[in-house]
């Protein structure tokens, strides 16, 4: 719940720091806090910082589709959509989960989940309208986007989930997760932004990162590692249900957006279509 929580009001968050900050620039600064931050914890409690030669693989590959991937996504995808909307198609990611669970899981999908994938599909259906086929091609760059970074975070957690049981504690794999992310966007924010200088940041600004800093980065991302590895893939990402709703709530708050008839039609196609995927599921054996 605390995840689902901490998430779902990081979308605003991140909307009103994209008002300042570019996204490399938003993602090179949280993901070397982060960093810093859980790793200075892990060092502060005597953990030892090493990993075993043999998890840095599947730590980098987790890293890249969990962070890099789903952050990189959403946080260009808010630039050209609402955030209300962006954050409906990026929690369709345990219908994405469960397909790639039986691809490389071997995890059967019952007839109750087949009809969740399609009211899924729906409710993405309903969310982009009709208008969607006859758009142009850089109108949909943002729900191509977010629908990348849905996937890539449900790539991610099945890699997770796959690779079973992980020696080092959650807090230090995540804080090695976030410093390979980091080195990619600290290159790019240098080669392709300009951001301003942090007197120029509103106060909404510093307000809003240190949110996204300290309950998104750290805490959300840290028990998301720590759920998926000690929990079956659908009790872990049954919490994602309350993240749109708590996103489209804030949203509406915070950032003034309408909250139409199409829009909260599409996110309670897409809230029971996560509950008909995963609270269908049967425990394994």
């Amino acid at each position: 719940m605390a995840t689902g929580v901490f998430w779902g009001g990081n979308w605003p968050a991140v909307r009103f720091i994209l008002r300042d900050l570019p996204p490399f620039t938003l993602r090179a600064i949280g993901f070397t806090a982060g960093a810093l931050m859980l790793l200075g914890w892990a060092r502060w409690r005597g953990l030892s910082l090493r990993v075993a030669a043999r998890e840095w693989p599947w730590l980098a590959v987790t890293g890249l589709f969990t962070i890099l991937g789903f952050n990189l996504g959403t946080a260009f995808a808010q630039l050209r959509m609402p955030t209300s909307q962006a954050a409906i198609i990026a929690f369709t990611m345990p219908c994405w989960a469960l397909l790639l669970g039986w691809g490389l899981l071997g995890e059967r999908v019952r007839p109750r989940q087949w009809l969740g994938l399609a009211t899924g599909q729906l409710g993405l259906a309903v969310l982009l309208g009709p208008a969607a086929l006859a758009a142009r091609s850089e109108d949909l760059i943002g729900p191509v986007f977010v629908l990348g970074a849905a996937l890539s975070w449900a790539l991610g957690t099945v890699l997770i989930k796959r690779r079973g049981q992980w020696e080092s504690p959650t807090v230090v794999i995540t804080g090695w997760q976030f410093a390979l992310c980091a080195v990619p966007m600290v290159v790019l924010m240098l080669w392709r932004e300009s951001p301003p200088s942090p007197i120029a940041w509103h106060g909404a600004t510093w307000l809003a990162l240190g949110y996204h800093l300290v309950f998104s980065i750290c805490l959300a991302q840290m028990l998301w590692f720590r759920n998926v590895n000690r929990l079956t893939l659908g009790e872990a990402t049954i919490s994602t249900l309350i993240i749109p709703v708590i996103g489209v709530g804030s949203a509406s708050l915070l950032l003034g957006e309408p909250l139409t008839l199409q829009v909260m039609m599409s996110l309670l196609l897409i809230l029971g279509a996560i509950a008909i995927v995963m609270l269908g599921r049967r425990p394994p054996p």
